[in-house]
């Protein structure tokens, strides 16, 4: 067990998890463990953000499980995670949509890659994310989903535009970091 380990991280299920390390520039240097990825300094790694879309330009956040080791009960884009060695942006998107959501690819269109940006943030005495984050973008045609409550505890569709333009207009929401930055960038 690392230094910057406890005894509780130890069993968490992010110690049986790895992620791909990268340059700032996204170039993967190699594999790492996800718990050692996100504490102490951290470890630069590959990340990504979903917005999901409605026809109407809202936004679908997802307030994260208050169980989340880190940022739990936060708002988030719709989905967030990693991808895994040799897995595309994309595919990981899918599978967490799938997964978290139960949204399948029938119920969405123009999956994209938008933007990507290099971010480190601390959450309290819990760790640190440092990533090498994308941002994609879907819209989703078909609404009917089944967030896993493991996952996701609560839904809730905002006018992109007035969250991004007016966030004081939100404030009683609070952000995950990543979504925070990714949302005030251009999509």
């Amino acid at each position: 067990m690392s230094t910057r380990q406890t005894a509780d991280d130890a069993v968490h299920e992010n110690a049986a998890q790895d992620v791909v390390a990268v340059e700032a520039d996204d170039t993967a240097i190699e594999t790492v463990n996800r718990l050692e990825a996100h504490t102490g300094d951290g470890i630069r790694h590959r990340a990504f953000t979903a917005l999901v879309f409605d026809h109407d330009d809202n936004v679908l956040l997802a307030r994260r499980a208050p169980g989340k080791r880190l940022w739990g009960s936060y708002w988030d884009g719709t989905v967030a995670s990693h991808p895994a060695e040799g897995q595309s942006q994309e595919e990981a998107t899918r599978e967490r949509l799938a997964e978290e959501l139960g949204i399948t690819d029938d119920q969405y269109h123009d999956l994209r890659v938008t933007d990507r940006f290099e971010y480190k943030r601390y959450f309290e005495n819990a760790g640190v994310e440092h990533e090498v984050c994308a941002v994609l973008q879907l819209t989703l045609s078909e609404v009917d989903l089944e967030p896993d409550r493991e996952e996701v505890a609560g839904l809730l569709w905002v006018p992109y535009d007035r969250l991004r333009n007016s966030p004081e207009d939100y404030r009683q929401l609070r952000l995950c970091p990543w979504f925070e930055i990714a949302m005030r960038r251009d999509l």
